[in-house]
């Protein structure tokens, strides 16, 4: 997984987004990060969250923008997927026939798990996107991308 791989137009497609938005659709980093991504007990998210992080700080090494935002992404999907299963039994939010949201339930089992490994993955998602490396490199990235936009809609104008 390596910038350097892809064309810039590739690169400048990439959307930063909210949240995490876009973590299951953007190749390369999606196929190699999802097989590392679970939270199914807290010692599974505590080895999954750092296995994470690890290719994190590997991108921020190969000047890797794309591939840091997409391993906080999965990070802090991490977070709310587990929160989410910690809230609710079976992980539905929602009422499949009406749409419309579920209360939270209480005690279920393994809802404290959950809600453990949720606090394991918040605490890696807060390091790495305060991480020095992580700020600058997205600042870079989204005046890059900024600049990379009006050059390429001059260019369709002509």
């Amino acid at each position: 997984m390596s910038s350097q791989t892809l064309s810039k137009a590739h690169r400048m497609s990439y959307r930063i987004g909210r949240g995490e938005q876009g973590v299951l659709t953007s190749e390369p980093y999606k196929s190699e990060i999802l097989p590392l991504w679970r939270f199914k007990t807290p010692a599974i998210a505590q080895k999954s969250s750092g296995q994470i992080y690890d290719k994190f700080i590997e991108c921020n090494g190969r000047d890797d923008f794309v591939g840091m935002d997409m391993c906080r992404k999965f990070l802090q999907m991490g977070m709310t997927r587990a929160k989410r299963y910690a809230n609710h039994a079976g992980g539905r939010k929602d009422d499949k026939a009406t749409g419309k949201d579920l209360e939270n339930s209480d005690g279920h089992v393994g809802a404290k798990e959950k809600l453990e490994a949720s606090l394991i993955f918040r605490e890696v998602w807060e390091k790495a996107k305060k991480y020095k490396g992580y700020v600058e490199k997205k600042e870079r990235f989204m005046k890059e991308q900024k600049e990379w936009g009006k050059e390429h809609k001059k260019g369709s104008k002509k």
